[in-house]
């Protein structure tokens, strides 16, 4: 499991946020009782859930223990943060009304199986809302060096459509669109910057000493190829996929 670390994850914090403002705006549930973040990072957006859902009791749940321990400060008799995997995670049959995963499902394997057991446990009325990253220079392979440990193989996420028959199929109304995000970065190496609190953790965590800052070198290099600077700074192209699944 790749460790996480909280600071370098909210150094683009406004741009992390962007897209969960915009997947919780289009959630049609009025007055949940129950809401879960799944994969809550740090906190900071989960705390959001709470003050939109006034009356709803809102749990976030991650695996990571730096980043629990980051949200912590955060929690109130209305707000609660809990250590565990979303791949085991097993709600009671209808027990929520507010399921949200920002960033957070392309860590897990076999969407096929993880649907069914999170529609499952959503109340009449609840919504299930997600957004993953669809593509980036971290998937390729050309950016990272074979012979680094880490993650390969294809990512778990799939085609939009998939995701509407797949939601269909278990009684959901599906909302489903795509957007990319062109991401304008201040500083040196940006793009490492950013992957370096998300997608690059699992490849960070194996090496240390020069070995890895070889492999930064080497990446940040590759990176600065494909992105260069600009007077303004760097273009970042982001694409993800949104889906809003309600239960009528």
């Amino acid at each position: 499991m790749a460790s996480w670390d909280p600071g370098q994850y909210a150094r683009f914090a406004d741009e992390r946020a962007r897209p969960f403002h915009e997947l919780v705006g289009r959630i049609p549930t009025t007055a949940p009782v129950a809401v879960v973040d799944l994969g809550c990072g740090p906190g900071t957006l989960t705390a959001t859930l709470a003050t939109r859902y006034p009356d709803a009791a809102v749990l976030g749940i991650d695996s990571s223990p730096q980043m629990l321990a980051a949200a912590a400060p955060l929690a109130t008799p209305q707000l609660s943060f809990q250590l565990g995997d979303i791949a085991g995670w097993r709600p009671q049959r209808g027990s929520v009304d507010v399921i949200v995963a920002n960033a957070s499902l392309q860590w897990v394997p076999d969407h096929a199986a993880l649907l069914p057991v999170l529609a499952a446990g959503l109340d009449d009325g609840g919504t299930l809302a997600f957004q993953v990253p669809t593509g980036g220079p971290i998937l390729d392979a050309d950016i990272l060096d074979p012979g680094v440990p880490g993650p390969r193989g294809a990512t778990p996420v799939r085609e939009p459509a998939w995701y509407v028959r797949t939601l269909a199929a278990l009684g959901l109304t599906v909302d489903a669109w795509e957007t990319t995000y062109f991401h304008v970065l201040p500083g040196d190496d940006p793009v490492l910057e950013w992957f370096s609190g998300t997608g690059l953790r699992p490849y960070l965590d194996a090496l240390s000493g020069a070995e890895l800052d070889d492999f930064r070198a080497r990446v940040a290099a590759r990176l600065r190829d494909r992105y260069p600077r600009e007077p303004f700074g760097t273009i970042l192209p982001f694409p993800r996929l949104f889906v809003v699944a309600h239960r009528p």
